[in-house]
Order: structure tokens, then sequence, then C-alpha cells
């Protein structure tokens, strides 16, 4: 089951009785994972700031160039005409000689692979940006390597469900698979990777970054 926080959502059916997660650990004087998607904002899991990379990154995604306010769609997009999307904003982003966009009325968008910086809040373009569908990327490591999880599918949609609730549309991409929760925010320098194992259990969420360092 996947959850993509782009997209509108009419209606989540979210059980009233859910079950406590078991065999989590917490970190000192923090109190166990919440019974429900409503919860304090002062929880670890929202308290995480990954320090942002010193070196340039890639991303992948769709630039949306709505009357010059343009932002880089890294999670899902919402399905009308033009696109829509929250996205992160882009600096120093330039039509000029990109090919493969398109645009209606005020709005100008494309599919690229973006290099340049990210601060923690807005993705600065260092490099002229290249034609996603061009774009032919080394395939990431898969940080299970390999082994699949062991947690049950309730405890999994029940982790899912709380993180969808917290984290909002900074869950990129929220999905259950190979035994684990899958979390894709835009960057995690791994503290967000250690919020989740402390409040949820190790192997239980397995955390992604949309940005990617070059190498």
């Amino acid at each position: 089951m996947s959850i993509f926080r782009d997209r509108p959502v009419t209606a989540v059916g979210v059980a009233t009785a859910v079950l406590l997660l078991t065999g989590c650990t917490t970190a000192p004087g923090v109190s166990p994972p919440p019974t429900s998607t409503t919860v304090p904002s002062d929880m670890l899991l929202e308290e995480a700031e990954p320090a942002p990379p010193q070196d340039p990154v890639v991303a992948t995604g769709t630039v949306l160039d709505e009357s010059g306010d343009v932002r880089l769609c890294l999670g899902a997009i919402r399905e009308s005409h033009p696109p829509q999307c929250d996205g992160v904003p882009l600096e120093d982003w330039s039509w000029d000689g990109v090919d493969g966009d398109e645009a209606s009325g005020e709005t100008r968008w494309g599919a690229y692979a973006v290099t340049g910086t990210w601060d923690g809040e807005r993705f600065t373009v260092t490099e002229p940006p290249a034609l996603l569908a061009l774009y032919d990327p080394m395939a990431p490591d898969d940080p299970t390597a390999g082994v699949d999880g062991t947690s049950a599918a309730a405890e999994l949609d029940r982790v899912q469900n709380d993180i969808s609730g917290r984290l909002g549309v900074e869950a990129l991409t929220l999905a259950t698979d190979r035994g684990y929760v899958w979390l894709q925010v835009v960057w995690d320098d791994g503290t967000m990777q250690k919020a989740v194992d402390e409040e949820y259990g190790e192997d239980v969420v397995v955390v992604t970054s949309a940005l990617r360092e070059i190498d």
C-alpha cells in the first residue's frame, strides 16, 4: 500500500482502534509512539532536522514554473493540466536553451535531472539541467542489502499511517514493501533514519533521500 502525499485525498480510512507497535525502543524522556495520527507537534520525528549536504546534489523531477514561481516537484504530481505540486523552491532556474518543456497559460513545466545545492529549504541550480528522458543514473544501493524485513503487515500499516499523519507533505512517498515502511524525504543525512529507528524500532522504516550526492 502506498501513500503519495502530493495527490489530493478525499478521505482516509483509519481504524479507530490500533495496536501499539511492540518491540520498539524510544530515546530517554520520549513517550512511546502514539496510537493515532493525531500527535503533539514536539515528538522526536517532527524535530529531526538533517544537516544540508555540503557538496552538490542531483535531483530528478518536474520543474514547475507558475508565473515565475519555480518549484522542483520531487514527489508525486497532482493529476491536472497544467500539473500541480507542493515541491521545493528552485533558485537560479532558466528556460534558456532548455528543451522538453510544455506550457499552458502562465504555467510552464518539464521533467529534468537538476544539479545544484540544497540549504535545507531551497534548491539552487548550479549546472544546466538534463532532460530526464535522456538521463541514465546509476541505480542507488539497496539500504537493506537485499534482506527482507520481519515486521507484521498490521504493524507496518500502523507505522505508515502514523508517519503520514505526522510528516504530511514532508513525506514525498510512503509505502510498505518487503517487510518495511519505505519513507522518502527531500534529504536525510541519517538524522531521520535515527529518529524512526528510535521511535519504531530498527529495521522497520527505511528512509531514502530524493536528493543524491554526486560522487
